[in-house]
């Protein structure tokens, strides 16, 4: 009946909502250092079997087909796309770059790790390396830069050497390790920049960068958000149109319980 045709086109409402919602917040982030972008998953509901395929029918034959009626669409899950986001130029010694795999480590509450792209860090008060973000997350492990130091250099393995008053060789303070996750997609995003591990991702692989599976490091640039504002547009543009068809499947349901309730008359 109708009825069946309504509850179908509610639930396509109701993920079409979602995908509108990852959709705005992706172009929200456009401009977030390290930012990735999230798809939105979709998956048919459970079927009505009003005749099944392979039975015997009326002639003696086996019937090639069934007749199975859906009952709408779910959001299954939205995937984080962790694709390399373009290189972002800042000539900035702190600011450094993943070319490849891996997140930089930090702290977060309750002596949690956390991880992160984004590779914008700036030195605080106690002279230790930090996110560049409200909090100030600390790096793990932590790195400490001498108060007199006059230059700051990264290298590409991730190794922190610093120039100070009176000295004209560099010295190593400390060394950024990143880690792997066999299935990052599988992170939780917690908002700054940062996820988690949970039980979809695996515990990660931590190390020197350049080693193993790991990216290199670039000081100097950051990565940008690797949201394509284009495919987003046009994502956004493909849910309306599904949004409005769907609004007419209900008035269209609508009209037709309407003409059912009018027989009576």
């Amino acid at each position: 009946m109708a009825i069946l045709a309504m509850q179908s086109a509610a639930s396509a409402l109701s993920a079409l909502n979602t995908q509108l919602d990852v959709s705005a917040h992706n172009l929200a982030n456009v401009n977030t250092a390290g930012f990735k972008s999230s798809r939105t998953n979709f998956q048919d509901l459970l079927y009505v079997a009003r005749a099944q395929p392979g039975v015997e029918n009326s002639i003696g034959d086996i019937r090639p087909t069934g007749l199975f009626v859906g009952l709408g669409v779910k959001v299954s899950g939205t995937q984080l796309d962790f694709a390399q986001g373009p290189a972002l130029i800042t000539e900035n010694p702190l600011d450094v770059r993943i070319s490849g795999e891996g997140f930089f480590q930090v702290q977060i509450e309750n002596g949690q790790i956390a991880y992160s792209r984004a590779g914008n860090f700036i030195v605080n008060r106690d002279g230790e390396l930090t996110l560049g973000n409200d909090q100030g997350r600390r790096l793990e492990p932590g790195i400490q830069i001498p108060e007199n130091a006059e230059a700051i250099d990264i290298s590409s393995d991730g190794r922190v050497f610093v120039t100070v008053q009176g000295e004209a060789e560099p010295q190593e303070v400390g060394q950024i390790e990143l880690a792997t996750f066999i299935n990052p997609a599988g992170l939780r995003p917690v908002g700054e920049n940062l996820y988690v591990e949970s039980d979809g991702s695996g515990p990660p692989t931590t190390g020197a960068p350049g080693e193993e599976s790991r990216g290199s490091l670039i000081a100097g640039m950051l990565e940008a958000s690797n949201v394509d504002p284009t495919r987003e547009l046009i994502e956004l543009i493909r849910t309306q149109r599904a949004f409005e068809m769907n609004s007419q499947s209900i008035r269209a349901a609508d009209e037709t319980l309407r003409s059912v309730a009018q027989l009576r008359r």
